[in-house]
């Protein structure tokens, strides 16, 4: 039998977050115990330092630029897609759960989609046979003070979109809770919300035990606003935040006792990881980095080395530390393998098998991981750093030029630049990146894509899924912490 696969996503969550990656703040003894009995990564990047070309590259195992996220044609705000837009995970991309459904897997995504909220584009249209979550951020529906964000109003920000380049809507309509393609509540309780994805995956699970399945479970948790339970809040050692992460891992905790209560636990990976760095303290954050420079939104480690451990027991030797560079675009070819599916064989797929990466309990795996392998760092459609192996160059901070290069074995944080000492693997990485321009193009330098290059999926007349409605009792708006003044 094929194993079972769960894939747990989360938001915004740092580098630094958990207790196996440092953390003394916030206490993770199911995760830390999950790396304990399978391998923990520590040089995994996100695809992209933000939430929609984070996702989109994961579930098509290629870069956010290869299936068009980023830059104008996604609204020119990094990618990242808001209510009621007319562009999304294109409908002729192949996603993990697309290949593992026709290979006989049941597939549900719980949790956060953010690839798309019109009908072509959501999780139904992808491979999920069913979807139960939110289809953006947790932070995109109604707000306080008649949709004021940062100060400024709709009629404020409109303008400033359009300087920017995006032709979108700017809207907050009420937070809509999915059930498949249908609004099931608007504007819900964020607080129980997570107590409801675990439930909505306990029932899958259960369902689908005798056969192979597929869970993606996308916590909402910690991205901002953060609304989590009070016997969490009460036992956090660093408030809400802390509360949000000590949620998720007693998610966790429930998800392996139900696979240890069902007799499936060595039948099931299980992978957890986030979709992109924790959030800058200056700009409202209170996660954790550790040791790594930046933050969500920048493509310095910060804002895209993530936390990732994956257990199979039986099959992954626990205790394992892996130190590849890998990311995750390769959970793609990775899983396909596992499976026993097939890749797609008409379109570039970017990730890396890393089934060589892992030492096996009963089988060394032939062949050899890609030591030498290029990743790209990609903001707003333009390769801005590469790394290889220890080094990583930055041609690209701020909008401007730079020529930036670290040795992130002996300097992880990215503070010495060392290019002066090393013309040699400047050249190389620069030819790196003017291949990889070549190909995914850049739209700073105004270089077209290459036909390798897909398009992001587009309607005519997208319509938000909800509208507000001033009778409606709705549970709160966004933002709406009377207890804290």
């Amino acid at each position: 039998m094929t194993p079972n696969i769960i894939l747990i996503n989360c938001d915004d969550l740092g580098f630094g977050d958990l207790g196996c990656y440092g953390s003394t703040l916030n206490r993770t003894p199911a995760l830390d115990q999950m790396a304990a009995e399978g391998v923990r990564f520590t040089d995994f990047y996100a695809p992209s330092p933000v939430c929609s070309p984070s996702r989109a590259a994961m579930l098509t195992g290629s870069y956010p630029t290869r299936v068009g996220f980023g830059g104008k044609a996604a609204g020119n705000l990094g990618g990242v897609l808001f209510p009621g837009w007319s562009v999304g995970l294109n409908p002729s991309e192949v996603t993990i759960a697309r290949l593992l459904s026709d290979a006989g897997y049941a597939t549900k995504l719980v949790g956060k989609w953010h690839c798309g909220d019109q009908p072509p584009f959501l999780p139904i249209a992808h491979g999920f046979d069913s979807y139960y979550g939110l289809p953006y951020s947790n932070d995109m529906g109604r707000q306080v003070e008649a949709d004021e964000v940062h100060g400024l109003s709709p009629d404020e920000i409109e303008p400033l979109l359009r300087k920017m380049g995006n032709t979108e809507p700017w809207i907050r309509p009420p937070l809509p809770l999915m059930v498949d393609d249908d609004v099931l509540e608007a504007q819900p309780d964020q607080a129980a919300l997570t107590g409801r994805y675990l439930e909505q995956a306990v029932r899958f699970i259960r369902a689908n035990a005798q056969q192979s399945f597929f869970l993606y479970l996308a916590h909402m948790y910690v991205h901002l606003p953060i609304y989590v339970q009070e016997r969490f809040k009460q036992a956090s050692n660093n408030g809400d935040y802390g509360a949000a992460v000590e949620c998720i891992d007693w998610v966790t905790s429930v998800l392996l006792a139900e696979l240890e209560t069902l007799g499936i636990d060595d039948q099931t990976v299980m992978i957890f990881t986030s979709d992109n760095g924790a959030l800058a303290i200056e700009s409202g954050g209170s996660g954790s980095n550790g040791a790594l420079r930046g933050s969500k939104g920048n493509t310095w480690d910060g804002g895209q080395r993530v936390p990732c451990i994956i257990r199979w027991p039986g099959r992954i030797t626990p205790g394992q530390v892996c130190g590849e560079v890998a990311s995750a675009i390769d959970f793609y070819p990775t899983l396909v393998e596992w499976a026993g599916a097939s890749l797609p064989d008409d379109r570039v797929i970017d990730g890396h098998n890393l089934t060589p990466a892992i030492t096996w309990v009963d089988d060394e795996p032939t062949g050899a991981f890609d030591t030498d392998r290029s990743f790209f760092f990609i903001r707003n459609a333009s390769i801005e750093a590469v790394r290889v192996g220890p080094w990583k160059l930055h041609l690209l901070k701020d909008g401007k030029d730079v020529e930036l290069l670290f040795n992130l074995t002996d300097d992880i944080g990215e503070q010495t630049d060392v290019a002066a000492d090393h013309p040699e693997v400047v050249d190389r990485l620069r030819a790196i990146i003017e291949a990889g321009q070549a190909d995914l193009g850049d739209e700073r330098l105004n270089i077209e894509p290459s036909a390798n290059v897909r398009p992001l999926g587009k309607v005519d007349n997208p319509q938000p899924l909800t509208e507000f409605d001033p009778n409606h009792p709705y549970f709160m708006a966004e933002y709406d912490l009377p207890d804290r003044g």
